[in-house]
């Protein structure tokens, strides 16, 4: 590299992320041609994760504080780079920021109705609804099944797969937990605390800690038979 172009090259001194719009969960910081350089900050606020990852690998992650960037806190980055500890010289890496603030008054419905066999009253076809929240506990997994390298991920973005994700799991737990109805409509706190540790493991599976569900009201009809002859 010449001198004039030296000159010219852009170099990152500090890097954050203020989180200026709502239902943002990860930011990509915006790199383009430009390189960190060495001793650059590092601020990751309250309800805040930054993680360094390079070529598709996941490095190191930092939780709220002020970093100051250098071999010593970024091991992992440092061995897939091959740097000598006393690195001097710019470096490249994807920086990702993950928002853990609790993303509340999420819905969840049933879209079509869930067939149980009631012991007291036959085949039922149960709808519910509902609200849940959410945040991300574990930028890994999130990051690896659901975020991937796009620029930003949004509660929206991840709406859909949740819902599904949700309807699947409660249809499984109904399908197979033989709960009277009268019981489920009677004690919906009771029904709900049921609901979420069913939830619970599938949401650790995205890197995302479920915190709060409750479970609406559930209206139950019978299930037509159709008559022979």
């Amino acid at each position: 590299m010449s001198l004039i172009d030296f000159i010219h090259k852009q170099f990152i001194d500090v890097i954050e992320w203020t989180e200026s719009e709502p239902g943002l969960l990860v930011y990509r910081y915006p790199m383009q041609d430009k390189e960190i350089q060495t001793g650059a900050m590092l601020t990751v606020r309250e309800s805040q994760l930054a993680v360094f990852i390079n070529e598709g690998k996941f490095a190191d992650l930092f939780k709220p504080g002020l970093y100051k960037l250098t071999t010593q806190n970024l091991p992992l980055l440092t061995n897939l780079k091959n740097w000598d500890k006393l690195f001097q010289s710019p470096f490249k890496s994807d920086v990702y920021f993950f928002s853990q603030r609790e993303q509340l008054d999420q819905k969840w419905g049933t879209a079509q109705p869930i067939t149980v066999r009631d012991k007291d009253y036959g085949p039922l076809r149960i709808r519910g609804f509902g609200t849940y929240s959410y945040c991300i506990s574990d930028p890994e997994p999130f990051w690896k099944r659901l975020s991937g390298t796009v620029e930003k991920f949004t509660v929206a973005s991840l709406e859909g797969q949740l819902r599904g994700m949700v309807m699947t799991q409660i249809a499984a737990y109904l399908g197979s937990a033989e709960i009277a109805f009268v019981d489920m409509a009677a004690n919906q706190s009771k029904f709900s605390a049921q609901l979420k540790d069913v939830l619970t493991p599938a949401f650790k599976d995205y890197g995302l800690e479920l915190r709060n569900f409750f479970s609406g009201k559930l209206v139950a009809a019978r299930r037509a038979t159709s008559a022979s002859g």
